[in-house]
C-alpha cells in the first residue's frame, strides 16, 4: 500500500504539478483576446448577454413584457453586465493564477499578495492594451472592478486549499 501512496504523490508533483500553469494562461489568453475586441464588438457581445438575462427573466416568471419594454430593461441592465464580466472575468484569473503558486506551497499571507499583485498588474496591463484598441479606453476605475474580483479568487483557493489540505489531501501530506 505504501508502494502506491508513494506512486500517487510522485505523479501529482511531477507530472500534474506543472500543468496546474494551464487554466491561469487560458484566462489570461481569454481576457486579451476580450480586450482586443473594437468597441462595437464589446459592446454588442455583452448587449447580447444582457437580452438573453432579460429573455429569460421574462420568459420564467411570465412577465409578459412588450418589445418596448424588454428593451429599456436590456439597456438598463448592460452597464451591470459589462461590470459583473469584468469581476467574473478576474476572479477565474485569480483563482487560476493562486492555484498552481498553492500547488507549489505558497500559502498564507505570500499567496494573497504574489498573487494579487500578479492580477492586479495583468489588469493594469489589459487596460494598457485596451488604449490602443478602436472604440475602446482605459479606465483606472475598471482595475478598481477588477479587484472586486480578484480578492474573493484568491480567498476562495485559499480556504478551498486549507479545507482539502486538512481533509482530502491530507494523507499526501508528509510535512504539513
Amino acid at each position: 500500500m505504501e508502494f502506491f501512496r508513494l506512486f500517487f504523490i510522485k505523479f501529482l508533483r511531477y507530472i500534474l504539478k506543472p500543468l496546474s500553469f494551464i487554466p491561469a494562461l487560458l484566462m489570461m489568453y481569454l481576457i486579451f483576446s476580450f480586450s482586443a475586441q473594437t468597441g462595437t464588438q464589446s459592446g454588442s457581445l455583452s448587449y447580447q448577454v444582457s437580452k438573453l438575462i432579460i429573455l429569460a427573466y421574462n420568459k420564467l416568471l411570465f412577465r409578459g413584457y412588450d418589445n418596448v419594454t424588454l428593451n429599456e430593461l436590456i439597456i438598463q441592465i448592460h452597464p451591470y453586465v459589462r461590470k459583473t464580466a469584468h469581476v467574473t472575468e478576474y476572479f477565474l484569473l485569480a483563482a487560476s493564477v493562486s492555484l498552481p503558486l498553492y500547488v507549489y506551497r505558497l500559502r498564507g499571507m505570500a499567496l494573497t499578495l504574489i498573487a494579487g499583485f500578479f492580477c492586479i498588474a495583468f489588469a493594469c496591463l489589459d487596460e494598457y492594451h485596451q488604449s490602443f484598441i478602436a472604440g475602446r479606453v482605459s479606465s483606472v476605475s475598471d482595475v478598481y472592478i477588477d479587484c472586486m474580483g480578484i480578492i474573493p479568487g484568491i480567498l476562495l483557493i485559499r480556504i478551498i486549499g486549507y479545507i482539502g489540505r486538512k481533509t482530502v489531501f491530507s494523507f499526501l501530506s508528509m510535512d504539513d
